[in-house]
């Protein structure tokens, strides 16, 4: 009897834990995974058919459930939307695409990730040169006044 009492007390306390746990699955789970999924949006054009691919890529990275930019040169980048279900593309660690005749094309090929085959709706190529400069700039705009600050501080 003093044994089923001590396993409900444990299934009590797990009860409220699971609870506030799906509770929280509404909270977005990355507030920098969002900020740099707008950033991306902004910086992509128009929708393309494809992209060359010659069998390897630069890098990646998730930026949504369903989204991913991939680097197929240091800077050729695309956004790459796919269709649901996709369940596995925001935390992969390693993608795959797949192309015919050295061509990722949407519509037609897949992003590979770990078990899921996901379908590409949409291509865009992500103007990454002009992302770089205004990092750059937006960089050096923020270092300018806390170094001009420094300076008036130390001559008084």
């Amino acid at each position: 009897m003093l044994k089923c009492v001590s396993h409900l007390g444990k299934i009590g306390f797990g009860l409220p834990v699971i609870a506030l746990l799906a509770a929280c699955t509404g909270i977005p789970q990355n507030q920098q995974a969002t900020k740099e999924s707008t950033l991306y949006h902004q910086y992509a054009g128009a929708p393309i058919d494809g992209f060359t691919y010659l069998g390897r890529y630069d890098s990646f990275t998730s930026i949504s459930k369903y989204e991913v930019v991939v680097w197929t040169t240091i800077n050729d980048a695309y956004l790459i939307t796919v269709r649901p279900p996709c369940e596995s593309l925001r935390f992969a660690n390693s993608i795959g695409l797949t192309n015919t005749g050295n061509r990722v094309t949407q519509k037609f090929d897949f992003v590979l990730s770990d078990h899921d085959k996901c379908w590409i709706e949409s291509i865009r190529p992500v103007d990454y040169l002009q992302l770089k400069r205004d990092r750059r700039q937006k960089s050096a705009e923020a270092t300018t006044p806390a170094e001009t600050e420094k300076d008036q501080e130390q001559k008084q």
